[in-house]
């Protein structure tokens, strides 16, 4: 038995052009954020067009009865996986060449993510789209297709029963609109990452498209009474002659909206704005007007209808697969933001091998004939793609390849290793560790200090674990969460939850103050965390500036030294470049080796009088809070991490790394800051110790 045959849409030169909008912005964007700041919302475009012309397939074959599960994906399949397992194998292969273990070890899960197209939950997971650490992940981009493949999962289903169920289609569209959009607008305001990334909060976007696919189907002449008479009226106030009227020259207007909308969003919205939220209706609303004008509007026929424009919107999906991949291998490889003519020689070349893939890839694939044993093919390949991806990240980046094993200052910039020196439960009961996801212990008994605040404070387990074997300790910490009382952020920080971390906070907090053989708390917290992040204080309002970030961590020393702990404040440690910029990369191709001429970013040292400016209100707000709290023991360890005579703080010292991704602490520098820091602890137990027997 044949399956039924899928009848498709009319083709229309114009939504190419506006594919190509999309896909040269978002481009642009990557390219050059600063020109283009706001061109990442290409990607909104690209969900309306999706929207729009997947529900146009399923209305118009649900009508005919020739709507099929089976032929639809095989489609999908044909259209999707041909460019997509060229550009993973790509990945694997340059991948293979030039990145360090963990890097490939990164590399691999983003493979297995993509082929399985979940990569918008892998990267949720990690950190935000626009972080410092984005523009490493050479499969970044890959987020939007798992969004689209997840809508193609759940939409069709949705609409094939509610056809058959004779419910209103057009109403079910409004409605789970009409939810995504509400997620959407109030998820940017408490956690931005998940905002960017969730199905959920981005659904609605694609049932933009969808809503006005019923509508050009099911209403083609809605107001079309309407329409002819503002058409006539706009010939009249337009044009010297009235009775001059060809009948386009509302949908030209509507059109010519769309594209000022569009424009606007290039212009005014950037990576800080809160997108997507309610900003993100800039460019939906753009492309539905462009789609809805159809192909006779001025701005469709003309601007969209080029036959350069259309051209880039013919290889618009390869040119969007190829374009970041190179541009941030050539990131990860320069060590440094890449030059313009280098990153302008990426784009040049992502569009030849877009046009290729195009060409030699995507079309005889897609046409032809053998149907079925091509997408038997794709599919067995996806399939090994994700487990080859899969075993490179399960198998620590494949460290037996060339670069891995001859790039041996890598090897310094560890943090994390001997976990299994401690105890992950700390004896905290389960339920509880989900606030502190971060929580060790060593095994001696009684405890005597604790060492609390985020992922910094972490960053301290493996000197402690080699530096004291007299005291019992904890680690309790969550990752962006600073160890401060009475204050709440107003939004996210990395992917922490404001609302979590509170809990988290008062557990710690309560935990610590009710355990009477804890006599030492340590704070470590990032300068970052309480200087960039907005917080909230008792009366609602938010603070721009640290200002209330500080009062809680006033408010957290004063509520533990009223409970008769001893706290000691670790100052932060400067922030260089990310130590990967600063290594060696030594591949086995030597030609490569002498292209690159690989040299260190600039930010690999800085001066110590540098680095005390940049942190100057962070070190006065610190020493303001000391003179608040007399007993307060302040720890600076700069000199660990700087030479201040010669007036320089470097990202290695005799070869091994300060530093170990941004601006944590290898486990080098960590052990010893922890050398000294338990040498403190000592010392104040003693002082208390023996103030006590005096009394």
């Amino acid at each position: 038995m044949s399956l039924p045959h899928l009848s498709h849409p009319k083709y229309r030169r114009d939504i190419d052009g506006l594919r190509a909008i999309a896909v040269l912005s978002v481009v642009a964007y990557h390219a050059s954020p600063s020109w283009m700041h706001g061109g990442f919302i290409g990607v909104d475009i690209f969900f309306v067009i999706s929207g729009f012309l997947i529900s146009t397939i399923i209305f118009e074959n649900l009508d005919k009865g020739t709507f099929s599960f089976i032929e639809f994906y095989l489609r999908r399949i044909k259209r999707i996986f041909p460019a997509l397992t060229l550009i993973l194998l790509s990945c694997f292969a340059i991948g293979w060449f030039i990145l360090l273990a963990d890097e490939y070890q990164q590399l691999g899960k983003h493979i297995a993510g993509g082929a399985s197209f979940v990569s918008n939950f892998v990267l949720w997971k990690e950190s935000g789209y626009f972080d410092n650490a984005a523009d490493t992940k050479p499969l970044l981009h890959l987020w939007s297709l798992g969004v689209e493949e997840q809508f193609y999962i759940v939409w069709p289903l949705l609409l094939w029963l509610a056809y058959k169920g004779k419910f209103n289609l057009l109403s079910l569209g409004v409605l789970v609109a009409s939810i995504s959009f509400y997620l959407g607008v109030h998820q940017v305001e408490t956690d931005a990452v998940a905002d960017f990334y969730s199905p959920q909060t981005r659904f609605w976007e694609l049932m933009f498209g969808s809503i006005l696919a019923w509508l050009k189907i099911y209403r083609p002449s809605f107001s079309a009474g309407n329409a002819k008479k503002l058409d006539e009226l706009l010939g009249r106030i337009i044009f010297r002659d009235g009775e001059i009227n060809d009948g386009k020259m509302l949908a030209s207007v509507v059109s010519f909206s769309g594209l000022i909308l569009l424009a606007y969003g290039f212009w005014r919205i950037n990576k800080d704005i809160g997108f997507p939220g309610k900003w993100a209706l800039v460019p939906v609303l753009g492309a539905v007007l462009i789609i809805l004008a159809g192909p006779k509007a001025w701005v469709n026929r003309v601007i969209l209808s080029n036959k350069v424009v259309v051209w880039f919107g013919l290889i618009s999906f390869p040119l969007y697969l190829w374009h970041w991949p190179l541009l941030s291998f050539a990131r990860i490889f320069e060590g440094e933001h890449p030059s313009r003519s280098v990153r302008f020689s990426a784009v040049l070349l992502s569009i030849f091998l877009a046009w290729l893939t195009y060409r030699l890839v995507e079309r005889p694939i897609r046409l032809g004939k053998h149907e079925k044993a091509k997408v038997a093919v794709l599919s067995i390949l996806m399939v090994a793609i994700g487990y080859i991806g899969y075993n490179a990240y399960s198998r620590d980046g494949l460290p037996f390849r060339f670069v891995a094993r001859h790039s041996n200052d890598a090897k310094t910039a560890s943090l994390g290793q001997g976990r299994d020196l401690v105890n992950d439960e700390c004896s905290i009961p389960v339920p509880n560790k989900y606030y502190l996801p971060f929580c060790h212990s060593n095994t001696k008994k009684p405890l005597r200090y604790i060492v609390w605040g985020d992922s910094k404070a972490d960053a301290l387990f493996w000197g402690l674990a080699r530096n004291d074997d007299k005291y019992g300790w904890v680690i309790a910490a969550r990752p962006s969460c600073a160890p401060i009382f009475g204050v709440e952020r107003s939004s996210s920080y990395g992917n922490d939850d404001p609302s979590e971390c509170v809990k988290a906070n008062k557990f710690a907090m309560d935990s610590i103050l009710a355990n009477n053989e804890l006599k030492t708390v340590v704070l470590v917290t990032g300068k970052r965390i309480l200087t960039d992040a907005t917080y909230v204080d008792g009366s609602h309002e938010a603070q721009s500036s640290p200002k209330s970030s500080y009062a809680g961590l006033s408010n957290s020393i004063g509520k533990l030294e009223s409970g008769g702990k001893n706290v000691v404040l670790v100052i932060d440690n400067p922030t260089l470049a990310n130590s990967k910029d600063c290594m060696s990369r030594v591949t086995a191709i030597s030609s490569l080796n002498q292209s690159s001429a690989h040299k260190n970013n600039a930010e690999c040292s800085i001066s110590y009088e540098e680095h005390l400016r940049r942190t100057k209100d962070y070190r006065d707000a610190i020493f303001e809070i000391a003179k608040t709290h007399p007993k307060l023991i302040v720890y600076d360890p700069s000199h660990l991490y700087c030479d201040i005579k010669n007036n320089i703080c470097p990202v290695a010292v005799n070869g091994r790394f300060l530093y170990s991704y941004f601006d944590h602490i290898s486990d080098y520098a960590n052990s010893m800051v922890a050398k000294e820091l338990v040498e403190i602890i000592k010392k104040s137990d003693q002082e208390r110790t023996s103030q006590a027997t005096t009394q």
